[in-house]
């Protein structure tokens, strides 16, 4: 058996929450890949709202078994405050003892380089996620495994300070106290050990003995820090390449890939965004849509659908198709453009170069619809509606095989 992936291909916020817990009901067991708690999963089932910020989307499903992988950056308190929405998750949630913990130092000197550097902040979540990665690719982190022997790791933690007290001195963080750090660690040891494993033993077994196994990762290609729009970006690998190392898996293990996209654009945080609308139809987009940060809170910049920036993120990915979210917030609009193609530097061009400054979007223009809320079959959709995702296929060169039209799980399209 392989196992499929569930991927965002804007720059994240795609609704990737939904599908995932729709599929996830079909499935043995969903495994987290990458990211932390800076981003969230919104999932609406019979008009309750779930927020998950670390836990994988298949946990509303109690027959599948959930697995945070070692490209997961864990922070302890938030994971322990997460968990504690459900009832009974032993044996049904589990932690890499390879995936790297993301302590509350690690927001404070995120937090404060972000100062640092005025207004040429990359505009992140202040959650510590970057300062874990780069401990991490520095090989100075720590890792959930460790939380298995407190005092070990007290240890570490205040020589880590001891060795970098300078820097520490500089961004005016003080070294932990030590009686306290240890009584914090014993505490998370208390709460986390059981669910603390070799998690990519689990999903080897789960492949060989034929489970159907789903993986998801957090953010949009966009924001992969080796192909989105740098620096701009998070601190991992958002592609579906990325759910390989991040759970222990081979390109061989993958299966199908469902990219996720919205029916329109948006982007949190600074950088650039090609197609983002400053008239009153963005604002109508994050009215509708709702679009604010399911962690932060903060308001999400709106724009038209990127079709040259999906397909570049599609074929980064090998989609085979695309889930289109969110299609209801286009509803009665007059008009809803579609970027075809960017100028840049003086020249069209139908690529995303590396470098995204001074990129400006190029327009079609599809007339509007009145509504597709509710609608679950294709055939029912309005003929512009029709238009429109046949537009969308004609640039990504990628079937839209799946269609949101409400937050309700049941209110999908599924096309053969």
């Amino acid at each position: 058996m392989k196992a499929d992936v569930i991927v965002g291909i804007q720059w994240g916020d795609e609704g990737k929450g939904k599908i995932v817990d729709m599929l996830a009901q079909k499935y043995d067991m969903v495994c987290r890949s990458q990211g932390g708690h800076n981003a969230g999963h919104t999932i609406w089932v019979d008009g309750v709202r779930y927020a998950l910020q670390l836990i994988p989307s298949g946990i509303l499903n109690k027959k599948a078994i959930n697995i945070i992988g070692n490209g997961v950056v864990v922070s302890p308190l938030n994971i322990i405050k997460e968990m504690s929405q459900f009832d009974n998750l032993e044996g049904r949630l589990y932690i890499s003892d390879k995936a790297h913990l993301n302590l509350p130092f690690h927001a404070l000197i995120d937090q404060a380089k972000e100062r640092l550097k005025g207004d040429k902040a990359i505009g992140t979540t202040g959650k510590g996620i970057g300062p874990t990665y780069a401990e991490k690719a520095s090989r100075s982190g720590f890792r959930a495994g460790e939380l298995l022997n407190p005092e070990k790791l007290c240890d570490a933690i205040l020589d880590y300070f001891a060795q970098n007290k300078a820097i520490f001195d500089v961004l005016e963080i003080e070294t932990p106290n030590k009686p306290e750090l240890l009584s914090e660690l014993e505490e998370y040891k208390s709460k986390l050990g059981s669910f603390i494993v070799n998690t990519t033993n689990m999903v080897w077994k789960a492949l060989e003995d034929d489970k159907k196994v789903l993986l998801e990762g957090a953010q949009g290609t966009l924001l992969d820090i080796d192909h989105g729009t740098y620096p701009y970006v998070t601190s991992s690998s958002t592609v579906s390449a990325g759910a390989c190392t991040g759970l222990g898996l081979n390109p061989k293990d993958i299966g199908e890939v469902i990219g996720i996209v919205k029916a329109y654009c948006t982007r949190v945080g600074n950088g650039p965004f090609p197609s983002e609308d400053f008239t009153e139809y963005g604002k109508t987009m994050g009215e509708v849509g709702k679009e604010f940060g399911t962690v932060t809170g903060r308001k999400r910049r709106c724009g038209w659908f990127d079709a040259v920036a999906v397909r570049y993120a599609s074929r980064l990915n090998g989609c085979d198709k695309l889930a289109l979210m969110k299609l209801d917030v286009l509803d009665n609009f007059d008009k809803i453009k579609v970027c075809v193609a960017y100028k840049y530097n003086g020249e069209i061009i139908d690529y995303m170069p590396s470098n995204m400054e001074n990129v400006e979007a190029v327009y079609e223009e599809i007339a509007g619809w009145d509504s597709v809320v509710g609608v679950r079959k294709y055939d029912d959709l309005p003929e512009n509606a029709k238009k429109y995702i046949a537009k969308i296929e004609e640039i990504t060169n990628v079937k839209v095989g799946i269609i949101s039209t409400s937050p309700e799980r049941d209110d999908t399209i599924i096309r053969g």
